[in-house]
């Protein structure tokens, strides 16, 4: 590998200003970020050798090896950042089928299965998930993860051991954050003392899904009391349900405030408010708001698993994605399920959840397109706490690279070619969409 990199001809969308620039690293951070002129060739650059990489015959190696690279004017991003993923779940499809593909069937059907799962096989699965979306350009991610203590410890702390492996395995390609799903059935008691130990273990967020409880205050409160013991963030599932009467974000909201936990908590799914009127939404979007919540789209599953009883005229089952973005709530858009009972479908590529998000959204304008990438970069990168993030002097360099001149071009899928540089390594995108065997 050489010293350095050395880019010319780059268009970084982020910056929004349609400019061509030249960039520099050393020792894994970049150096240099100068705003070309004009367009620059092989003559313009003191660099002995050059590479395009995606012209015919270009692989890693000559990548690795090149002195400067020119992007012909392709897109640079920072690393993707894929805040709500199951990788615990991901390819286990064959296993755990879901006939009616209802919410509740997958529930159902992934709880009773989990228990067959040994933790190579878990393990192996988050593996190939998570490579498969760091292929895509996903740099970090955060997981959240199935702890079914009801079905006695062994069974719960397998997805733990099996989770923290992989992390191990993956430690400086890929950055993974657990969130780990507070149960809410059987002994309280002994789920408490088993969630404060998979925390002792190395979990990260305190997560769950309390409005399919019975008393979904009840679990709200003990999972922010944990949170606070503990010193860490809070992630909830939170009304994935077409009824207009699920409203835990509301509690959510009122627990943030009075924890003092302001933008340390996330809300995802929130399908419910778009079954709302108008009236009801605005007055719980302006209590997300007053709370400080961060929120998550997952607009490819609650598409899939959304709206199964509407006749006629069926419900989209993503949340007001627009609104919430009017009103200043950070959203990020995720991956969530890939090939599993709660969605057969899904690579964990987040460039393709950005345009299924464009679609249900209808977000295609000029601006739109900018606040898509915002939703798989800064926003999640702001939303889990990544340090450091974005393209910038002094930055670490996890970015990815594509042949694509414009946003529009990159979401449409015309220029496939990504190329993902993370942590010091180079990894290419074209044969990321094998199956899982």
């Amino acid at each position: 590998m050489s010293a350095g990199l050395h880019f010319i001809n780059v268009r970084l969308p982020h910056r929004e200003d349609h400019r061509l620039y030249e960039l520099k690293a050393e020792g894994g951070k970049w150096v240099s970020i100068r705003r070309q002129d004009c367009f620059l060739d092989a003559g313009d650059s003191s660099a002995s050798r050059l590479i395009v990489p995606y012209q015919a015959g270009s692989d890693l190696k000559r990548l690795a090896d090149a002195d400067c690279i020119d992007l012909r004017g392709g897109i640079m991003l920072p690393g993707l950042v894929d805040c709500h993923m199951h990788l615990d779940k991901a390819f286990s499809l064959v296993q755990v089928p879901n006939r009616s593909g209802t919410l509740q069937e997958a529930i159902h059907n992934y709880s009773q299965a989990v228990q067959s799962f040994s933790k190579e096989q878990l393990a192996e699965r988050m593996l190939t998930a998570a490579r498969m979306a760091l292929s895509y350009g996903t740099t970090t991610v955060r997981s959240h993860l199935d702890f079914p203590v009801h079905l006695g410890r062994e069974v719960a702390f397998r997805t733990i051991e099996a989770a923290l492996e992989v992390r191990e395995k993956l430690k400086g390609s890929m950055a993974i954050q657990y969130a780990l799903m507070v149960p809410f059935r059987g002994n309280h008691e002994a789920a408490d003392e088993a969630v404060e130990e998979a925390l002792r273990m190395g979990i990260d967020v305190l997560g769950g899904a309390p409005h399919l409880a019975d008393d979904p205050e009840r679990e709200i409160g003990r999972v922010f009391r944990m949170a606070e013991r503990f010193g860490v963030p809070v992630d909830l599932h939170a009304d994935e349900s077409d009824d207009p009467g699920r409203r835990t974000v509301l509690s959510i909201a009122e627990h943030t405030i009075c924890c003092g936990y302001q933008g340390r908590v996330t809300a995802d799914h929130l399908c419910s408010l778009s079954a709302m009127t108008e009236k009801d939404a605005q007055h719980v979007m302006a209590k997300m708001k007053e709370a400080g919540l961060n929120a998550v789209t997952l607009p490819a599953v609650n598409l899939y698993l959304q709206g199964r009883e509407d006749r006629g005229l069926v419900r989209r089952g993503t949340t007001r994605i627009r609104e919430l973005l009017a009103e200043g709530i950070p959203l990020a858009a995720a991956s969530d399920n890939i090939q599993d009972p709660f969605h057969p479908f899904g690579r964990g590529d987040l460039i393709q959840i950005a345009q299924i998000t464009s679609y249900a959204a209808h977000m295609g304008s000029e601006r739109d397109l900018a606040q898509l990438l915002r939703m798989i970069t800064d926003i999640p990168a702001g939303i889990i706490g990544c340090e450091g993030y974005e393209i910038e002097e002094g930055h670490a360099c996890n970015f990815v690279v594509t042949d694509a001149a414009d946003v529009t071009q990159l979401l449409s899928g015309t220029k496939m070619s990504r190329w993902v540089y993370a942590c010091g390594g180079w990894q290419s995108a074209l044969h990321a969409a094998q199956t899982y065997a």
